[in-house]
């Protein structure tokens, strides 16, 4: 059962950020506070509050909603799974958008893990542990397409050196506004934590060593994390307004990932103006709001019924750590990116 804490906001209270004022009576930190009113568990007169640096008003009931605690480790659910391939070492699943891999804040349950748990029993390496069993590798909550799990560890250790080493092939399909400039390149940044926006990630430039060495830990941030995705046009969709002849609406755009930084693709596709289609995070939410070419409305009309980034993990190749077989797996689009290249096609 829930708690529920409930304090009623007087006079000398107005004013103050609601997270501060909440950390005054609560016994919460500010940091935790954050993340319940993020989460939609902050009322204000019984409506929800969803921004930590609302300003507090006089003479309103804010109740703070307390969820239950989850379990300690992750208990398997009957959860349906497209398994491409499993024996006793490894599986390999075709994950669905929408699904998380691994339980964390506001996913605590229905994750990849969770049916990984239930099918498997206990047979999933322990090294990532108890809320990441077997996970060698993640996809996006809402990126769908192939992914491999470990059983046991020493499968676990030979498939993650294989990441680490960036041997294993990993090839990705999306659909993104404009196309890439040259049509086939490689993009090689370095990806760190945005500056402002802690949720997402960015592009950085690396910090020379005698900065590091004069300002000290905090400026070791921005040196960011080798990245580097190699990218291919495959087909254009309708036509630029205003743009020369061969510059399309929207892209298909094949992707292999030397690395697999956090919204690796995402990040590196927007930084070459190339943003996804769907892609709430990083995308031009705006666009095509005020469209008024024919392409445009209708590409607007095929994104109101496409509640995802338009981005699928196709294949996946790697040595089978045990039985030293090289193994590949592929994915064809889903249902709701088929359906969205139907509509591009149409522009």
């Amino acid at each position: 059962m829930n708690d529920l804490t409930q304090m009623l906001a007087g006079e000398a209270d107005a004013g103050k950020r609601l997270d501060k004022y909440l950390a005054e009576w609560s016994d919460l930190s500010r940091s935790r506070l954050k993340a319940l009113i993020l989460s939609g568990n902050v009322s204000a007169d019984d409506k929800p509050v969803t921004n930590p640096s609302a300003k507090v008003k006089d003479e309103v009931e804010y109740t703070i909603n307390l969820p239950a605690p989850v379990a300690a480790e992750p208990e398997g659910e009957d959860i349906p799974l497209d398994i491409l391939f499993e024996d006793e070492h490894l599986i390999v699943v075709n994950k669905p958008a929408g699904m998380t891999v691994h339980p964390a804040a506001g996913n605590w349950s229905g994750t990849l893990v969770h049916a990984l748990l239930y099918h498997c029993r206990d047979s999933l390496s322990g090294i990532g542990g108890v809320m990441r069993p077997g996970i060698v590798h993640r996809i996006d909550k809402d990126t769908s397409g192939v992914l491999v799990v470990a059983k046991d560890d020493k499968t676990h250790i030979g498939l993650s050196e294989q990441f680490a080493a960036h041997s294993a092939e990993r090839t990705y399909i999306c659909f993104a506004r404009s196309a890439p400039m040259p049509r086939e390149g490689r993009i090689e940044t370095r990806i760190s934590r945005h500056p402002t926006d802690r949720k997402t990630m960015a592009v950085v430039k690396e910090v020379p060593d005698y900065i590091i060495e004069r300002f000290g830990g905090s400026a070791a941030n921005s040196k960011g994390k080798h990245a580097v995705t190699n990218y291919k046009f495959l087909q254009g969709y309708g036509q630029q307004k205003g743009g020369s002849i061969g510059s399309p609406l929207v892209s298909k755009i094949q992707c292999q990932l030397e690395t697999g930084r956090t919204h690796q693709i995402r990040v590196h596709l927007a930084h070459i103006n190339c943003t996804l289609l769907g892609d709430q995070t990083y995308g031009k939410t705006g666009a095509f709001k005020t469209a008024n070419s024919v392409s445009e409305l209708k590409l607007k009309a095929a994104l109101s019924n496409f509640r995802r980034q338009a981005l699928h993990a196709k294949s996946l190749g790697f040595i089978h750590p045990i039985t030293e077989e090289f193994m590949q797996f592929e994915s064809p689009l889903p249902e709701d990116m088929t359906i969205l290249e139907k509509s591009l096609c149409e522009l």
